[in-house]
């Protein structure tokens, strides 16, 4: 296995387990900063730095791969969410059916909407960001980064909660928490920059001659291809 096939796995696994945490805790609404937001605001922004590392190094081919196993992970964890649901407890469970209901069957609800508005969200981001890059060459990672993430995630944040929770509660409520999100959301974009320059920076050095070829050929969307996956 080639060092970028591993940085290929590890990013994939990363990005899945917060993409999945997000989904499953957004149906929790928490007080940060004295604003109303969804839990999943916590582990969602990381999505974010590994988006863009991975547009960085295996171009669109790459991030599309990963957005539709995304897509197909929070299928499957709907599925077994219902079906978790439609099991009754056990009369010494620590955990009613009322309860575990409550909990799970708004994440259902948040995951439907999640889908489509990450699918939505993702394929935007790949878009801006390529196109940026296209702009700028290798210079500017802020710009791509920022740019990307600042459009497609105004999408995502009204999206999936107008679909998640339109029964429950009123428009204006929704868009004032999708609002806020997408502001939290912003200056998060804002702040991890550092960080993508940082894990960029490793990266390369964890590649060595890998890097240029795949950076490179990440603009011509080549770079997840060229990867040997088989033997030849």
């Amino acid at each position: 296995m080639t060092r970028g096939q591993r940085l290929f796995l590890v990013l994939m696994a990363m990005f899945l387990t917060f993409l999945i945490m997000a989904e499953v805790t957004s149906s929790k609404f928490i007080l940060l900063f004295g604003f109303t937001m969804t839990m999943g605001v916590i582990p969602f922004p990381v999505t974010f730095i590994i988006t863009d590392l991975m547009n960085e190094y295996f171009g669109r081919k790459g991030v599309r791969f990963v957005t539709f196993i995304g897509m197909a992970m929070l299928v499957l964890v709907y599925i077994l969410i219902m079906i978790d649901v439609s099991i009754p407890a056990a009369p010494n469970s620590p955990v009613s059916d009322d309860a575990f209901r409550m909990v799970f069957a708004n994440s259902g609800m948040v995951i439907i909407g999640s889908m489509i508005a990450y699918l939505i969200g993702q394929l935007i981001d790949i878009q801006i960001f390529h196109w940026l890059r296209r702009k700028t060459g290798n210079r500017h990672i802020w710009l791509r980064a920022t740019g990307s993430t600042i459009v497609s995630q105004l999408l995502d944040s009204v999206i999936v909660l107008y679909i998640a929770f339109g029964t429950q509660m009123s428009f204006s409520d929704l868009t004032t928490i999708g609002l806020t999100n997408y502001i939290y959301k912003f200056i998060i974009a804002l702040g991890i920059t550092p960080l993508i320059y940082l894990a960029h920076h490793y990266i390369d050095k964890y590649l060595g001659d890998e890097a240029h070829h795949l950076s490179s050929s990440a603009k011509d969307d080549l770079s997840f291809e060229i990867i040997p996956w088989k033997k030849p």
